[in-house]
């Protein structure tokens, strides 16, 4: 492996000191789960597929032709889709035409900007943990990586904000917020975005928001987008897709909506990743997010009751956990069940498959590797409720029983 891609395999997590390619810890864990036949708790994809007219229309589309590279900005009428539900759910009136791009996900999307506004001498601030694909990201442009932690703070996760403040220099060209956010669940307040916007308007900076998971909140909590924020817009790319809205993850529709100049950038660089793709999803998903808001109520229900069932579970086995505002992931402290041979969040992710016949993944995945935050949560772990009925009841009795007698 040439230094360049060891630089950003390693700040991905993904390489070794030899420069040897491992897996991320969703296909490790997820391969220990098989190999022990355990209840995946770890990799957070849905068991069950989204709703089964929407899956139809995919199938229309495809049988009506359209199996061709779609155009690369995305087709129209999705575009005008992904519009129409920036203004009816947030007030953001978009130019489909020049202020909306389709991506093959978020990622992609993600990636794309990143790459195109940022590069060499540039700083990037995300929060941290962060998720694994936006510092892979950040190496790639050859930007230096900054982070805020998300400290423990009254039952959740809260921004540190003497350290944002410090964070955010005159060298800082993006912010990279996520919100709800993966892996703590913590949905940001409107006065940590208004931070966030203050220190980004002071150094000119301009905000990429991941927001795969903004239709995913609970307990009253309110997912803002930061572009609605005064003065925010003009310097805001906002990103999401259809994958956790609609349990259609390996569809990999996504889009950035935004400027139309920083649209064009963000084109730029996308049409020599993918160009353009997902030819008979582009129509199923325009129908779903202009016609999906009950399939989304329903989505948001069942999952609310799921993480119930897990956090009161959690509480029976033996761990303290932060109950998520949002996403489908809860954070536990796994300390309770550390000893010599299990010194911490990541050796006990590893020991839980075998141990109790669960997976999860240990939160010091999602941080930079001695950093400051990955100490303060080495024995955390992350688990997930996007599950099935079946797998959640049998990994909810595992845990009880099996941690239990220690």
């Amino acid at each position: 492996m040439t230094s360049r891609w060891k630089d950003v395999a390693m700040a991905a997590g993904l390489a070794s000191g030899d420069g040897t390619v491992r897996p991320t810890i969703f296909a490790e864990m997820s391969a220990l789960a098989a190999a022990t036949g355990s209840a995946n708790l770890g990799q957070g994809f849905p068991d069950e597929d989204g709703p089964a007219w929407i899956r139809e229309a995919a199938v229309d589309a495809i049988r009506a032709g359209e199996n061709q590279y779609p155009p690369g900005r995305g087709i129209q009428r999705l575009r005008e889709a992904i519009a129409g539900h920036q203004s009816r759910h947030y007030g953001i009136d978009l130019d489909p035409d020049t202020e909306v791009l389709v991506t093959a996900g978020a990622t992609e999307a993600l990636t794309a900007a990143i790459l195109a506004l940022a590069g060499p001498g540039d700083e990037v601030v995300t929060l941290e943990p962060f998720y694994d694909s936006h510092a892979a990201a950040i190496a790639m442009a050859g930007a230096t990586h900054v982070t805020v932690p998300l400290v423990p703070s009254g039952g959740g996760f809260a921004v540190d904000r003497a350290v944002l403040s410090a964070a955010v220099t005159p060298h800082t060209k993006l912010i990279l917020v996520n919100s709800p956010h993966n892996p703590t669940g913590t949905v940001l307040t409107r006065e940590e975005l208004s931070d966030i916007a203050a220190t980004a308007v002071a150094a000119d900076a301009i905000v990429i928001t991941d927001e795969v998971y903004e239709h995913l909140v609970f307990d009253g909590a309110s997912h803002i987008p930061i572009a609605t924020l005064p003065g925010m817009r003009e310097r805001t790319l906002t990103i999401s897709s259809a994958g956790k809205t609609f349990s259609l993850t390996g569809w990999k529709v996504g889009w950035v909506a935004g400027p139309a100049h920083l649209i064009e950038a963000v084109l730029a660089v996308k049409q020599f990743l993918t160009y353009s793709g997902g030819a008979p999803f582009q129509p199923a998903i325009a129908s779903a997010l202009t016609d999906g808001d009950a399939d989304i109520a329903e989505l948001r229900e069942t999952l609310d009751a799921r993480r119930e069932l897990l956090l009161a579970s959690l509480t029976r086995a033996g761990f303290t956990s932060v109950r998520p505002q949002g996403t489908y992931f809860v954070c536990a402290d796994a300390t309770p069940f550390l000893t010599d041979a299990v010194p911490d969040g990541a050796a006990f992710a590893r020991w839980l498959p075998a141990h109790a016949g669960v997976a999860c993944v240990p939160l010091s995945a999602f941080c930079r590797a001695g950093s400051e935050t990955a100490d303060a949560l080495s024995n955390w772990v992350r688990f997930t409720f996007v599950k099935d009925d079946a797998t959640l009841a049998t990994a909810i009795e595992r845990l009880e029983t099996r941690l239990s007698r220690g």
